[in-house]
This record gives C-alpha cells, sequence and structure tokens, in this order.
C-alpha cells in the first residue's frame, strides 16, 4: 500500500496514526477506545486501529511530552502537544512539513491511502479522479 514497501508501510502509517491521535485529542481529551472508535467513524468503517498500535502510540507521545494523562483516564494536550497539533492543511496531513523530504513523505502517504481505497471501494475515489489526474499531472511536472 505504501510506498517503499511493508517497511515504509508501517512507518508512514504509523506517523499517520500519530496525526490523526493529536489531531482527535487537540479537539477533545479521549481515552484509547474513543480515539479507536473515532478512527474507526471517520473511515466508515474501514479501518480501525488496534489497541496494540493505539496504546503504545499513546505511551510514546505522553513519553514525548505531546500528551498527559489526566485522572479519568483521558489524554489531553500539552503546550509542546498544541504546536504539534496546529494543523494548517488538515486533520490527515497533519503538521506543516518542515522540509521536502517531510512533504513528499505526507504526498506518498496520503497517495497510498487513496491507492488503497480505490482498490477497495472504487465508488468513493470516482467523484475526484479528474481532480486526482490534476494533482498526478502537477507532480510529474515537477519530476520532469
Amino acid at each position: 500500500m505504501w510506498f517503499g514497501g511493508f517497511g515504509g508501510w508501517k512507518h508512514h502509517r504509523r506517523r499517520g496514526l500519530r496525526t490523526m491521535v493529536v489531531t482527535m485529542v487537540s479537539r477533545n481529551p479521549m481515552n484509547g477506545s474513543e480515539i479507536m472508535d473515532q478512527i474507526e467513524a471517520m473511515s466508515q468503517g474501514w479501518w480501525r486501529p488496534s489497541p496494540g498500535s493505539i496504546y503504545p502510540l499513546l505511551e510514546e507521545l505522553r513519553e514525548d511530552g505531546v500528551l498527559r494523562k489526566r485522572e479519568d483516564g483521558r489524554y489531553e494536550l500539552t503546550e509542546e502537544g498544541r504546536q504539534e497539533g496546529e494543523f494548517p492543511f488538515g486533520p490527515f496531513v497533519g503538521r506543516r512539513a518542515r522540509g521536502i523530504e517531510e512533504m513528499l513523505s505526507e504526498i506518498s502517504g496520503l497517495a497510498s491511502y487513496l491507492e488503497e481505497l480505490s482498490k477497495s471501494d472504487k465508488s468513493r475515489i470516482a467523484p475526484y479522479k479528474e481532480k486526482i489526474k490534476s494533482i498526478a499531472n502537477k507532480l510529474s511536472a515537477i519530476s520532469n
């Protein structure tokens, strides 16, 4: 699914999950179960992250100083987390890329998500076919 083979898939998926979790918690403090439920709802049932991916990520975000765990078990952003959670391009793109390598990584991850979605449900991608072609043409022009 993700460019770069299976190792790349795991890297991008984990990075995308981090972005989604920080975005969701920036809107409303949540616990792990609520995060999994919301991701499943946002993807219209297409994807539900496992507890084995959410809870280690929440712990990592806590250790990184991005989240803190409240007494009620919900996570909220720290000040550092608020800075990471300032998303100018929407919840799936995440924070502003800091360089070309990060931008390309974001583009690659999003393209791979659309590729996977088109394989599982072409009808969801069909209305956007022309826009996707336009973006692909722009990227092609840049690489020539």
